[in-house]
């Protein structure tokens, strides 16, 4: 007597299709893939997930649900950097979701993640235009830094061996290059992100 087939739900399909992404890439994620990972018939998904979009929108409620904090620290600054840290290790963690998600809509855990940012800074004197414009700062840095972290550096040795061919003509791009910031500064992501958020003076 075989056993009984594993029963199918959103979040099953969303973790298979996760695991899928994160071993060999999002191309390799299809409905077809997924049923024959969950050991299914492929018209079995289609009860849970209608089409393709339908499969990367449950992936990214799945992925904003690891971003979620479970408690949040009382002060709005710590709380915010705390958010962000957490975000940030979704996308470590996930790394091609940085552009394979994009075209999805926002899901019940965005919202999620939206409503605790907002109910960390209920207390401060923030108006609430100013703290949707914090929000949406916090997350295009947390982006940016994965995006920077992740594409291709620059090799300075390089930059620096160019200018006495022709970067005269730039004294500014000299002047940074032979200037260069301290690498483990631009590393941390806390101290960034404190400094972004000292920028906001209020209770």
């Amino acid at each position: 007597m075989s056993s009984p087939k594993p029963r199918l739900t959103r979040e099953k399909i969303a973790a298979t299709a996760l695991a899928i992404a994160d071993k060999e890439g999002f191309a390799a994620v299809s409905m077809r893939r997924v049923a024959k990972e969950l050991q299914v018939g492929t018209m079995s998904l289609y009860y849970y997930v209608k089409t393709k979009d339908d499969l990367i929108e449950v992936m990214d409620d799945a992925l904003m649900g690891e971003a979620l904090l479970p408690s949040c620290p009382k002060d709005w600054r710590r709380a915010m950097t705390e958010i962000a840290k957490r975000t940030h290790a979704v996308f470590i963690r996930h790394p091609w979701a940085l552009v394979a998600m994009l075209s999805a809509p926002p899901g019940i855990n965005a919202m999620r993640h939206t409503e605790q940012c907002l109910e960390v800074l209920a207390e401060t004197s923030m108006t609430a235009k100013q703290k949707i414009t914090l929000l949406a700062t916090v997350d295009d840095f947390v982006f940016r830094s994965r995006v920077a972290r992740s594409s291709h550096r620059c090799d300075d040795r390089h930059v620096v061996r160019r200018l006495p061919t022709g970067y005269w003509r730039f004294p500014s791009a000299r002047g940074s290059v032979q200037q260069r910031p301290d690498r483990a500064a631009q590393g941390s992501l806390r101290s960034s992100l404190m400094a972004l958020l000292d920028q906001y003076r209020c209770k």
